[in-house]
C-alpha cells in the first residue's frame, strides 16, 4: 500500500508559524484571560498621553489656560463649570491636574528612555566583551547602585541653578540606569551560551553582527517589560523629589508640585490634595497593569 506523505516543514517555516501564533492566537488569548488588566490599564494610559500631548488634545480634557487665576476663588471646592475647584492662587485646578500630567510623564518617559540607551550599550558590552570591560562597567554599575536613588538626586538637584524636566530627568537617569544595566547584562551573558549564538560564531560571524542580529531581539523582551514598570517608579519619586522642594520648579505644572502647594491648607480644603493624588495613582496603577501585561504578552515562558 502506497502512502502519500506530506513533506515535513522546514525548520524556518516552523519558526514562522512559532511567530505568526505568538503575535496572533496566543496574545489574543492573553488579553482574553486578563481583559480587566489590559484594558483598564491601557486604556487610563491612553487617556493620559492624550491629555499629555503638547497643543494637540489638552483642549479636549482641559478647562482654559491653567495659569489664568482669579484669587477671589482662591481654595474654594468645585462647582458648576470646574469640578475640581480652585487651588490657592483661585488656578482652575481641573486645568492644573490635566496639564500637569505633560511635566510628570515627560520626566518618567525621558528618564526610563535613557536609562535604556546607557543599559542597552553598557550590558551588551560587559555580556559580550571579555573580563577586563565586563569588570569595569560591573563596578562602575556597584558604585552608582552604592548611592541611594533619592538621597543622590537631592544632592544633586540642589546644586542645579534651574530645575526643568530635561534636568531633572537627566539628574533621575543619572542613578537609575545601573538596576536595568544589570538586568540586560544578566540577560546577555544568558542569550550569548545559546546553542544558535555559538553556531553563529563557529560560522565566522563576528561579536557586532552576533550582538545585533541574535543578541539585541532576544533582550528586548525584559528589558522592556522593566522599563515600562520603571516609567511609573520615576513618576512617584519626580513627584516626591517636587513635593520636597527639590524637583521641577514654577512655571512647571506637575502634579508635584500641587501635592507641595496643598501640604498646608488640605486639612481645611482637602480636595487640592485629592484631585492630584489620584491622578499620580491612577497613572501609576496603568503603568505598572501595563508592564505586567507587557511582560505576559514577551515572556515566552509565561505563555
Amino acid at each position: 500500500m502506497t502512502e502519500s506523505l506530506a513533506p515535513a516543514p522546514s525548520r524556518t517555516e516552523a519558526a514562522s508559524e512559532a511567530r505568526t501564533g505568538m503575535r496572533g492566537t496566543e496574545i489574543r488569548q492573553l488579553l482574553l484571560r486578563r481583559p480587566a488588566f489590559a484594558l483598564t490599564g491601557g486604556c487610563i494610559l491612553l487617556l493620559l498621553l492624550l491629555a499629555a500631548a503638547p497643543g494637540l488634545f489638552a483642549g479636549w480634557f482641559g478647562n482654559g489656560d491653567p495659569r489664568v487665576c482669579d484669587l477671589r476663588r482662591s481654595s474654594q471646592g468645585p462647582t458648576s463649570g470646574h469640578p475640581f475647584g480652585f487651588d490657592i492662587q483661585g488656578c482652575d485646578l481641573y486645568a492644573n491636574v490635566i496639564h500637569g500630567a505633560r511635566a510628570s510623564l515627560s520626566v518618567g518617559l525621558l528618564t526610563t528612555a535613557c536609562c535604556l540607551g546607557i543599559a542597552l550599550v553598557l550590558g551588551i558590552l560587559a555580556g559580550m566583551s571579555g573580563r577586563v570591560v565586563d569588570g569595569v562597567i560591573a563596578r562602575l554599575t556597584d558604585v552608582f547602585l552604592g548611592f541611594p536613588f533619592l538621597l543622590g538626586a537631592i544632592v544633586v538637584l540642589n546644586s542645579l541653578p534651574e530645575r526643568n524636566v530635561p534636568t531633572v530627568a537627566a539628574v533621575l537617569a543619572l542613578f537609575g540606569w545601573p538596576a536595568m544595566t544589570r538586568v540586560v547584562r544578566g540577560a546577555v551573558r544568558s542569550v550569548r551560551e545559546a546553542d544558535y549564538v555559538v553556531m553563529a560564531r563557529a560560522l565566522g560571524a563576528g561579536e557586532w553582527r552576533i550582538a545585533q542580529r541574535h543578541v539585541l531581539p532576544n533582550i528586548l523582551a525584559p528589558a522592556l517589560v522593566l522599563a515600562t514598570i520603571t516609567v511609573g517608579g520615576v513618576v512617584v519619586a519626580e513627584a516626591a523629589l517636587t513635593f520636597l522642594g527639590v524637583g521641577l520648579q514654577s512655571p512647571s505644572i506637575s502634579w508635584g508640585l500641587q501635592l507641595a502647594s496643598a501640604q498646608n491648607d488640605f486639612q481645611a480644603h482637602p480636595h487640592l490634595l485629592v484631585f492630584p493624588g489620584l491622578f499620580l495613582s491612577f497613572t501609576v496603577f496603568a503603568l505598572i497593569t501595563f508592564g505586567d501585561t507587557v511582560r505576559d504578552v514577551l515572556d515566552p515562558r509565561g505563555r
